[in-house]
């Protein structure tokens, strides 16, 4: 039994001496002699179970063979520099050693994992030298006899580190796990709070070196909390914030917000909102809330997706409180140790999904003037068009957008923005970010209603000076953190371009009217777009005046000033200017300087058909008198009911006259087209539209025209039919006629005695307009001529004396051609002359037994050669009953022949035949002239041979 102990006691001294002499040798650097004695210590501790030691025996050979595979080290660069200045004495002492085994590797020719490939068979066939499978076996038994023993968890859990850096220099990740998984769970006696930071510091490093990031962040966090347990007197916060910042890349978090906008979100965001928080927290008690807004800032902007609603709540509470104290701000923030924070723009407090540059109004926006077509060219090309010269114009029109904004002038930029909140959001500060040109931004305030759809935001500015301007993005406050917003971070943003050339400051000019402003809106096939709109109600005739006050609101001289007028598509047809005006009296007042106002007048006056336009008769009668219209109308006066009662007049079947009740609506723009300034010189002006609406009533209409011959036949007589259409008095008045009073709905006729008219003499078209104008058009003015001549001689008003309010009425649609052939005067003018009068309106009076003296007169106004002509003169009484007596054998006897005689008379000629009669009886007496029945006036029409009748009243003869 002794003996027994005795050699078991043996033995287990051998082997720990043999184990503690391997040690001693692996320290000098002995290392084949050192594995030699560890071989036999583990033969020797194996054989007595003394497991603690032969664990420590095992673990020597292990760290042994390590040094053979990876004379580099297991501790990086550091130790392998502690090697490479060890190694030589090693070397020597094993050359002067007798019996010692040689092994020679050369360092230089190693890979990464420290073995050479062309020496590791040498190495495996090496005497005692594990091989690198057998070392982590090993180290798992070494570990598994230290786990035997309580009081061995340090020196276990150092075999467990060792083991991971051989295993992570062999790329064995999942083992090495295993054993750093069991280190965690090995029981240690009762640590200091500095032990437990840098254990769990340690297996951060183990993690993070084999691959387990996240694991690695873990446990650095771990070690991070520790540092502020409750148990410490004085909490290292800074040290807990760098634990923490050193966290964030095991869970795929970074501070940079542009990370988070590429793509899918990475990570684990419950976890990353929880470190946030945590470093929120930790700065906080840090004592820099500079860095608790950028933390807070940053969790709200990236992580807003993932926050409920009671979070947003909570987080934007908690910024607020923070932002009172330390506002928010996009400076860049300096870490304890070196690293910076980058800013945290709010891009998704509004969300935008789209902006927009908008044009100026249509009444500011500048337009070029129009040049000739050689300055628009590039002058180094001699062609009209290049491919060239409109590719390079294409690109530039996709960098730029094609309309300009105008320097001092306010310019928008429309923002499509989105509430994500489950609150009102309210927005401060916004405004513009812009390059290029000295911009002064307008900041607006807005407030979003919760969770609210796309909602528009214009944001407003003023370009200082001219250039190219770039829209870059805008600003904000938001919950007291200021924000820079740029476009090209913004994710999903749609936008139509952001560069938009600024042209030199022009004029503004601002109109207000004598009249009220219009709620009607013009025709949308007009295209033009009006900054004001007037309206007015007229009659049909009646002339009214637009005062104008022209002032300049803006900071440049009003210089240049072009007045036209547009009449919108009406189907009424217009007589006369509808509008007009005089430009010299304002212009006079010009230059315009900023604040001033000019006067401009202009006259509305509306001037429609005064006839009913339906069913007109072409006809004429025997006795000249023209008739059309309504065929109740006689030459007396006839009155019907008025037209406020329901029960129409029945007309006879076949006319239908027209609604006299109906009102016309006319539409006008006048366009001001201004300039001047710095603009002007550059070629810029800007035009403002001025809307009219008129609502034309009808006064008058003139339902029935004719004609009737008057005594002269130079003279006719034009009769019309008046009806007043109003609801009051109305007076209708011709020039050198009285007044004709009508009552409301009442007809009257009219007649007005006029001069013949010589319409060959009016003008074909003006030289100007012949040149450029429509032949069509200029056919028209040339038949509306007469009309127009007519209209004027008449000179027709009508006057309401209830309402102060009088008119014109025209007669210029009214007028059909067989009633212009009876106003007309016949091409061949023919005056008789009685002793040397003419005799056309009243008697020539003679004695008995006298000879008078009888002269014909033909004046050929006509384009041709007429005649010649033959006349005989036959004498006549009338009874007045309606027999004419020519039988005046005995009464009237001719000196000379009956028959008179007229040689042919060119144009614009004359020619004339004289005779001579003897009345033998007093009496009246009329002289019938007729034609002969030749061949020269069966060519011309009848109306030519028009003579005038001839009255002679014979006395009795002096004493």
């Amino acid at each position: 039994m002794l003996l027994g102990l005795k050699r078991h006691y043996k033995k287990r001294c051998q082997g720990r001496m043999r184990k503690h002499v391997g040690d001693l040798c692996l320290q000098a650097g002995m290392l084949q002699d050192s594995l030699v004695h560890y071989h036999m210590s583990v033969e020797l501790l194996r054989s007595v179970n003394d497991f603690l030691w032969l664990g420590a025996a095992l673990e020597g050979l292990c760290s042994a063979s390590v040094i053979y595979h990876y004379p580099g080290g297991t501790g990086g660069k550091t130790g392998a520099r502690r090697f490479q200045s060890s190694s030589l004495p090693a070397e020597a002492a094993n050359r002067h050693r007798p019996g010692a085994q040689e092994v020679l590797i050369d360092p230089g020719a190693l890979t990464t994992n420290g073995i050479n490939p062309d020496t590791s068979a040498e190495i495996g066939r090496a005497k005692n030298c594990l091989s690198p499978e057998d070392i982590i076996d090993k180290y798992k038994e070494a570990i598994s006899y230290y786990s035997k023993y309580k009081n061995a968890g340090v020196i276990e859990l150092e075999a467990c580190v060792k083991a991971v850096r051989v295993l992570a220099i062999q790329k064995r990740s999942m083992e090495a796990s295993e054993f750093l998984q069991n280190a965690v769970y090995i029981n240690l006696r009762q640590l200091s709070e500095e032990e437990k930071i840098q254990r769990y510091s340690i297996l951060s490093e183990l993690y993070e070196l084999i691959g387990f990031h996240r694991k690695s962040a873990f446990f650095k966090r771990v070690a991070a909390m520790q540092c502020v347990a409750p148990s410490i007197s004085e909490p290292g916060w800074k040290a807990c914030y760098k634990l923490l910042l050193e966290t964030l890349p095991g869970y795929s978090l970074s501070l940079d917000p542009k990370d988070f906008s590429k793509g899918t979100h990475r990570g684990w965001a419950a976890v990353q909102m929880r470190l946030l928080h945590e470093l929120v927290y930790a700065s906080r008690r840090m004592g820099n809330p500079a860095l608790s807004v950028r933390h807070l800032s940053f969790l709200l902007q990236t992580m807003l997706d993932f926050l409920s609603d009671q979070e947003k709540k909570d987080v934007t509470q908690s910024l607020e409180n923070y932002t009172c104290k330390c506002p928010g701000t996009m400076e860049l923030l300096t870490l304890p140790g070196g690293p910076t924070l980058p800013p945290v723009p709010f891009t998704k407090l509004p969300i935008v999904r789209h902006v927009k540059l908008l044009n100026l109004p249509a009444s500011l926006r500048p337009q070029k003037m129009k040049s000739l077509l050689g300055q628009n060219v590039s002058t180094k090309s001699p062609f009209i068009y290049s491919p060239i010269i409109a590719h390079n114009r294409g690109e530039e029109r996709n960098k730029k957008i094609d309309f300009q904004w105008v320097q001092g002038a306010v310019c928008e930029v429309q923002l499509m923005v989105y509430n994500p909140m489950p609150f009102e959001l309210r927005v401060e500060n916004m405004g513009l970010l812009t390059s290029g040109v000295e911009f002064e931004s307008l900041p607006a305030a807005l407030s979003l209603p919760a969770e609210s759809g796309l909602y528009p935001v214009t944001l407003v500015g003023v370009p200082q000076t001219t250039g190219t301007i770039t829209v870059n993005g805008y600003h904000t406050t938001v919950f007291g953190v200021f924000s820079d917003c740029l476009l090209d971070n913004l994710p999903g943003v749609k936008t139509s371009g952001s560069t938009v050339e600024v042209i030199p400051a022009l004029p503004r000019l601002q109109i207000s009217t004598s009249l009220p402003s219009s709620a009607h809106s013009l025709q949308p096939s007009s295209g033009d777009e009006t900054s004001t709109n007037v309206s007015v109600q007229l009659y049909n005739g009646e002339t009214q005046q637009l005062v104008i006050k022209l002032e300049n609101i803006g900071m440049e001289p009003l210089e240049k000033l072009e007045v036209t007028s547009k009449i919108l598509t009406t189907k009424e047809k217009l007589y006369g200017d509808f509008l007009s005006w005089n430009l010299e009296e304002t212009l006079a007042q010009f230059p315009l300087q900023p604040g001033k106002v000019a006067t401009f007048v202009v006259n509305i006056k509306v001037k429609l058909d005064f006839s009913c336009q339906e069913n007109l008769l072409q006809d004429l009668s025997d006795d000249g008198i023209s008739v059309s219209g309504f065929p109740l109308c006689s030459p007396f006066r006839q009155v019907v009911r008025p037209r406020v009662e329901s029960k129409p007049v029945n007309p006879p079947e076949g006319s239908k006259p027209g609604d006299l009740s109906h009102v016309k609506t006319l539409e006008a723009i006048l366009n001001f087209k201004y300039s001047g300034g710095p603009g002007h010189v550059e070629g810029y002006y800007r035009n403002l539209s001025l809307g009219l609406h008129v609502e034309a009533e009808p006064s008058v209409f003139f339902t029935r025209v004719s004609t009737l011959p008057a005594t002269s036949s130079r003279q006719c007589h034009l009769l019309l039919d008046v009806f007043n259409s109003t609801e009051h008095e109305l007076t209708v008045r011709a020039r050198g006629n009285e007044e004709l009073i009508l009552h409301a709905g009442e007809y009257q006729r009219m007649a007005i005695q006029v001069d013949k008219f010589n319409f060959e003499s009016f003008p074909e078209s003006p030289g100007e307009k012949g040149q450029f104008a429509n032949p069509k058009q200029l056919e028209e003015e040339r038949q509306e001529a007469p009309g127009l001549d007519i209209d004027s001689k008449l000179d027709v008003h009508w006057r309401i004396p209830s309402l102060k309010r009088t008119g014109e009425a025209s007669v210029e649609g009214l007028l059909n051609q067989l009633v212009l052939e009876h106003l007309q005067l016949a091409p061949l003018q023919w005056d008789v002359l009685v002793d040397g009068q003419p005799c056309d309106c009243e008697a020539a009076a003679c004695r008995v037994g006298d000879p008078v003296r009888l002269e014909v007169r033909l004046t050929n106004r006509s384009p041709r050669s007429v005649g010649p002509f033959a006349l005989t003169v036959a004498p006549f009484q009338d009874h007045q009953n309606g027999v004419h007596n020519y039988d005046l054998r005995d009464a009237v006897s001719f000196v000379g022949s009956s028959t008179f005689h007229l040689d042919a008379v060119q144009p614009a000629g004359r020619s004339a035949c004289l005779g001579a009669l003897l009345f033998l009886y007093t009496g009246d007496f009329f002289l019938h002239i007729r034609f002969h029945q030749d061949s020269a006036s069966k060519e011309l029409p009848p109306s030519w041979f028009c003579l005038p009748s001839v009255h002679v009243r014979a006395l009795e003869a002096q004493a």
